[in-house]
């Protein structure tokens, strides 16, 4: 129930914010940065942390540094993300996605004999447009 909650919210405001593409962009671009500020900040307080616990220096002071500043930066990147659907599409992609449903290796996997076949078919493909290109220019 929960679930269906939550994929009903995405996709009816994947559907408003497709009308305004723009301001799509804008709220996707914040979910990006608010995302990866809040693995940096993450990062840095860890390190800091580690730092601190293993130095006899009193040079590091963590009690000026706000430890949820990067998980909160982090947790709201990802909500924005996971409700606009640009998650999964802009950190994987759609190709990648496409060719794990379809059971495709990835191209280094690939065999040379493969990407040969491949390259044929697709040659074979272009003839066929080709060809019904042609057909529908006689019929005009």
């Amino acid at each position: 129930m929960v679930k269906n909650f939550f994929e009903k919210l995405e996709h009816n405001l994947r559907g408003f914010l497709s009308h305004y593409p723009v301001f799509y962009g804008v709220i996707g671009g914040i979910g990006i940065v608010l995302f990866w500020r809040g693995v940096w900040h993450t990062a840095d307080y860890l390190m800091l942390s580690f730092k601190t616990f293993n130095s006899s220096s009193p040079g590091i002071n963590l009690a000026n540094e706000a430890w949820w500043d990067g998980p909160l930066s982090f947790i709201l990147g990802l909500i924005i993300l996971l409700m606009t659907g640009l998650f999964v599409s802009n950190f994987i992609g759609n190709e990648i996605l496409i060719s794990g449903l379809r059971g495709e290796k990835k191209l280094s996997e690939k065999t040379k004999e493969e990407i040969e076949t491949e390259a044929d078919k697709i040659e074979e493909i272009e003839e066929d447009i080709k060809q019904i290109a042609k057909t529908i220019k006689k019929k005009k």
